[in-house]
């Protein structure tokens, strides 16, 4: 997983990975520290509603729900919730390019009524890297997150003649939003060094492709000028702060950030150090991904240092739904059909809307009105 990154070869490539001149730098520190400074403590989940297993079901014309989105952001809302990380897909741009943003904007306003702001995910390396549109799977009985698809996949990750169509969604969804004070964030790639995960096939040379492609991801946002900041979170290792040993990919991902994001799963000292190597770069961080109850990190050892260290606090998973993420990552081995694990993996709230464990939701609404005050 760590070859180096490889030189791209071709005139024609290279006119594709052009960028604009008039694309924004990348922020000064003190310019993202200036916008950090303007906001919230931002507190949140990573979303898709419980009705949706992927980002297919929750963006499709004939699934979007927007009457469940409103019930579970209204949730979100009433415990302190202000951001939510949600997930895009490029073959949802390629399929319905002006009906995947009337959508957007739809889910936006909804957020917006919340007093919610929303980050969203542009591509992702994690689970099926094989994503087909249209009537999407059933969940596998007992399966953590059985029916989530990588963008773009193996096959469109490995053919760089079609990177052309990636630039095109990039370039037009960021830039349809680029002055939407309703988005907070855009995070470009989740993971991108992630070999996928599950029982699905390696993708080979995944690390190269993606690590010669996630810099033009960023400069292809940043041609449109965003107002928003741009990020990829670290999740693998703890060597952030030596720059010796960063792959190709998080090389990119702190060269290219605005503001430093990363996930941890892990007891809170983990997080607590991987907390202070992100902070060492003098940008914002967000800990987009956090809270896996089996493996150590939970709301209570995690969030109360994302407050000390006003660092934003993302956790997986928000209503129990078809995506299962209840469930543990053990479950691709084992699945869970014949009882319940001991304890939740992830989410906050079961399908009707009631707490898992109304201490964790009692935290959450306490640290963010300490931090912000009460909603209004």
């Amino acid at each position: 997983m760590n070859k180096l990154l490889t030189l791209m070869a071709g005139s024609a490539l290279v006119g594709l990975l052009a960028v604009p001149a008039e694309a924004r730098p990348q922020w000064t520190k003190a310019q993202a520290n200036a916008w950090y400074d303007r906001q919230p403590w931002m507190v949140g989940a990573n979303y898709n509603n419980r009705s949706a297993i992927n980002q297919f079901e929750m963006w499709q014309a004939d699934t979007f729900n927007p009457a469940e989105i409103d019930q579970e952001l209204g949730w979100a809302a009433d415990m302190g919730m202000n951001i939510m990380r949600v997930y895009l897909h490029n073959q949802l741009w390629e399929d319905d390019a002006s009906g995947l943003k009337s959508r957007m904007n739809t889910f936006l306003g909804i957020a917006e009524k919340h007093k919610i702001r929303i980050m969203f995910v542009l591509f992702d390396s994690c689970w099926d890297p094989n994503p087909v549109s249209g009537p999407q799977r059933p969940p596998i009985p007992g399966v953590h997150n059985s029916g989530w698809m990588q963008a773009p996949g193996a096959a469109r990750l490995a053919d760089k003649s079609q990177y052309g169509k990636l630039e095109a969604y990039v370039k037009d969804i960021v830039g349809s939003f680029a002055n939407d004070p309703r988005i907070a964030v855009w995070d470009v790639w989740n993971e991108p060094n992630n070999a996928g995960g599950g029982n699905y096939k390696i993708t080979p040379d995944k690390v190269a492709l993606v690590a010669g492609l996630l810099g033009p991801v960023f400069e292809w946002a940043r041609s449109v000028d965003p107002t928003q900041p741009l990020t990829s979170g670290l999740w693998l290792g703890d060597h952030w702060d030596q720059a010796d040993k960063l792959d190709a990919v998080e090389k990119i991902q702190l060269a290219q950030s605005d503001v430093n994001s990363f996930h941890d799963y892990n007891w809170p000292e983990q997080f607590e150090s991987r907390a202070k190597k992100m902070l060492a770069y003098g940008r914002p961080v967000l800990a987009t991904e956090y809270m896996a109850r089996g493996n150590g990190s939970t709301f209570d050892g995690s969030l109360p240092l994302g407050k000390k260290y006003r660092i934003a606090m993302i956790n997986w998973g928000f209503v129990d739904g078809k995506s299962q993420t209840r469930l543990p990552w053990d479950s691709w081995k084992k699945p869970y059909t014949m009882e319940e694990p001991t304890i939740w993996f992830h989410e906050v709230l079961r399908a009707d809307g009631t707490p898992y464990r109304q201490a964790e939701v009692d935290l959450i609404r306490t640290l963010t009105r300490e931090a912000n005050g009460p909603r209004r």
